[in-house]
C-alpha cells in the first residue's frame, strides 16, 4: 500500500514538472513572438491563454496612450467590436429559454411597423446575418452619423426602408443592422435597456466588474486610448456607441472576457442545448452549411476546431478564440485599429495548442528550377483564378482583380503566405499541376489552365510638389467623400469608412490602386488647378468635386 502511495506521488511529480516545462516553453513562445511583432512608442496589445477554464499565460505591451506615455496593463478595458454580437446573441437564447420568444418568431412580432416589404424575416434570420436587411454600416450616411447620439428606434429607422439585397435565408452577408434589431427586441420583451438587461443578467452574474456597454462620456476607469495609422498614429475618429448599440458597444478586460468564456463553457447563463445551436453553424435555405452560428463563427486553426469572433471598430480590434477539444481560450485586445490581431491571436492560439503555424523565417531556399515548376495559372470554383509567378527569385500569388502576394517555401511543394494561414499545397496527378489553397484549414481545390498572368501596369514617379496639388477632400455624393494625401512621392485616398490605400502613378493626373481594380483620374481648369476627380470603378465613372 505506502508503495502505491510512493508510486503516485512520483507519478504526481513528475507530471506537475513537464507541466510546468511546457508552460515555461510557452511563455518563451508567446514572449518571444510578441517582441518581435511589437513596435516602441506604440499602441498594443493585451493576451490572454487559459487552458481548463485557467489562466496560463497573460501579458500587455505597447502604450495604452500615446500622449502620455503609458504602458497597457492587463488591466486596460478596450472596445470589444463585434465579440458584442456574443452577448446580444446570448441574451435572445436566454429569453427563449424562459418562453418569452422563439426564433423562428417573425421579427414584426416584436416590431410591428418594420417594413419587411412582404418577405418573412425571423429572429434566426438577423442572428446569423442571413436576413438580407441591408447593414447600416455599408450604407453611405453611416460616417455622417459617426458623433450622433441615437436612439435604437432612431438607428433602425436609418436602414428600415432601404431595399433588401436578397431575400431571407437566401445568403449569408455579415450585417450589423440585424443586432440593432435584436438589440431593440430585447428591450421590447424585457422592458429593460439593452445596457441594463447585459449589466443585469450577464456582467453582474459573471462577475464582470470590467465590462461595461460603452460610452464617450462616461469616466471608464483604466480605458485604453483607441488609435488609427494614418502614415503614422493618430487618435481615432470619434464614435457614438450609441451607434454600434447591441452590434459592438460592449468594452471589456481580458481577464473579464475569460469570465465570460467559463460562464459560456460551464452554461451558467444558457443550456449546452442552446448553445449547440449557437457555435455550430447554420444552413441556408437551400441547404448549404455556413460557419456562422449565432455570434460565434466554427473554423479551425491546425487542424483544431475553433469558435470564435472578431471585432473592429474605431481605434480598437479584438479576437476571441475557443478550442472546444483543448479547452484552451486565447483572447486578444488591441487599441489601435490598424491592428492584425486575427494574425496574432492565431499564431499565439496555434502555439498554445501545440501546433505553431509555419513562419516565414523557416522558408527554405529552392533552386530554380525548384521554384520555377508550379508557375502557372490554376482554376478554383466560382471562376476563381490564381496566378503563381516568380520575379527576382522570389514567388508571387496573385488573384484575378488583386494584387501581388508573396509566398514562401516551407517544402518543395508547400508555399505559405506571411500571415501562416494561408497556404498553397501543389502536387500532380495525370501529369497536370493542381494545388489545395487553404485558408485556415478551408481547403479549396485549383486545377491548371492555361492563362497568361494579368499584365503588371507600369508606374511613373511624380515629383512631391505635383502630388500636393491634389492633397484634399473630394465629394462624390452628400454622403460620400474620398480625402487624398501625400507623402514624399507617394499618393493615398481613403473613402467615407474605409482604409487608405497608396495610389500608383499611370502619369501625372491618372493613379490606379493595386488592393483593388480602380483608377482616379484628376481633373485640372485652364489654370492648371485641381478641381476635381473621376474614380472608375466597376464599370461606373463616379464625379467627385473638390470641396477642401
Amino acid at each position: 500500500m505506502k508503495k502505491s502511495i510512493k508510486t503516485n506521488s512520483i507519478l504526481l511529480i513528475t507530471f506537475l514538472y513537464f507541466s510546468s516545462v511546457l508552460a515555461q516553453n510557452l511563455n518563451q513562445q508567446v514572449d518571444d513572438y510578441l517582441a518581435s511583432h511589437s513596435t516602441p512608442n506604440a499602441p498594443g496589445l493585451s493576451i490572454l491563454i487559459a487552458k481548463n477554464g485557467n489562466v496560463i499565460y497573460k501579458k500587455a505591451v505597447g502604450l495604452a496612450n500615446l500622449e502620455l506615455q503609458i504602458p497597457l496593463t492587463t488591466d486596460n478595458v478596450f472596445e470589444i467590436g463585434s465579440i458584442t454580437k456574443q452577448f446580444t446573441s446570448v441574451s435572445i437564447l436566454m429569453l427563449e429559454e424562459q418562453g418569452k420568444l422563439h426564433l423562428q418568431d417573425e421579427i414584426t412580432k416584436y416590431i410591428p411597423d418594420y417594413p419587411t416589404l412582404g418577405k418573412t424575416i425571423n429572429i434566426h434570420h438577423l442572428l446569423n446575418h442571413t436576413s438580407g436587411i441591408k447593414s447600416y454600416t455599408n450604407m453611405e450616411s453611416f460616417i455622417n452619423n459617426a458623433r450622433k447620439d441615437m436612439t435604437p428606434t432612431e438607428l433602425i429607422d436609418v436602414f428600415k426602408n432601404e431595399p433588401m439585397d436578397f431575400d431571407p435565408g437566401e445568403k449569408f452577408s455579415y450585417n450589423n443592422s440585424g443586432y440593432i434589431l435584436l438589440g431593440h427586441i430585447i428591450e421590447v420583451i424585457s422592458g429593460e435597456s439593452y445596457a441594463d438587461f447585459i449589466q443585469k443578467h450577464i456582467f453582474d452574474k459573471v462577475g464582470m466588474s470590467s465590462t461595461y456597454y460603452g460610452s464617450m462620456k462616461k469616466i471608464i476607469p483604466n480605458r485604453a486610448s483607441g488609435y488609427s495609422d494614418n502614415n503614422g498614429f493618430t487618435n481615432a475618429d470619434y464614435l457614438s456607441l450609441t451607434i454600434p448599440y447591441a452590434a459592438g458597444s460592449i468594452m471589456s478586460t481580458i481577464d473579464d472576457l475569460l469570465k465570460w468564456q467559463n460562464a459560456i463553457s460551464t452554461n451558467t447563463l444558457i443550456k449546452r442545448s442552446s448553445l449547440e445551436k449557437a457555435i455550430n453553424g447554420s444552413t441556408l435555405n437551400n441547404g448549404e452549411k455556413i460557419p456562422y452560428g449565432y455570434g460565434w463563427i466554427k473554423g479551425s486553426i491546425s487542424g483544431s476546431t475553433t469558435v470564435e469572433h472578431s471585432g473592429g471598430i474605431f481605434g480598437y480590434t479584438s479576437n476571441g478564440i475557443f478550442f472546444p477539444e483543448e479547452n484552451m481560450y486565447v483572447i486578444a485586445l488591441s487599441n489601435c485599429d490598424c491592428s492584425n490581431v486575427g494574425e496574432a491571436s492565431s499564431r499565439i492560439a496555434a502555439m498554445a495548442i501545440g501546433k505553431p503555424l509555419p513562419d516565414i523565417n523557416d522558408a527554405i531556399t529552392l533552386t530554380e528550377s525548384e521554384q520555377q515548376k508550379w508557375l502557372g495559372a490554376y482554376q478554383f470554383d466560382e471562376n476563381v483564378i490564381r496566378h503563381i509567378t516568380i520575379e527576382d527569385g522570389q514567388v508571387y500569388s496573385q488573384k484575378e482583380g488583386s494584387t501581388k502576394l508573396k509566398i514562401y517555401p516551407i517544402t518543395k511543394t508547400k508555399f505559405i503566405f506571411e500571415s501562416g494561414t494561408t497556404a498553397y499545397e501543389f502536387f500532380e496527378k495525370d501529369r497536370k499541376k493542381q494545388t489545395i489553397f487553404s485558408n485556415n484549414d478551408i481547403e479549396f481545390k485549383g486545377f491548371e489552365i492555361d492563362k497568361v498572368p494579368p499584365a503588371e501596369k507600369e508606374t511613373i514617379t511624380v515629383s512631391p510638389e505635383i502630388l500636393k496639388t491634389y492633397i484634399g477632400i473630394y465629394e462624390l455624393s452628400p454622403d460620400f467623400f474620398i480625402e487624398v494625401t501625400s507623402k514624399g512621392n507617394q499618393l493615398f485616398a481613403q473613402a467615407t469608412g474605409q482604409s487608405q490605400f497608396e495610389l500608383f502613378a499611370e502619369n501625372e493626373t491618372s493613379f490606379f490602386l493595386k488592393v483593388v481594380v480602380a483608377q482616379v483620374v484628376f481633373d485640372k481648369n485652364e489654370n492648371g488647378e485641381v478641381t476635381g476627380l473621376i474614380l472608375h470603378q466597376g464599370g461606373q465613372d463616379i464625379p467627385g468635386i473638390k470641396i477642401e
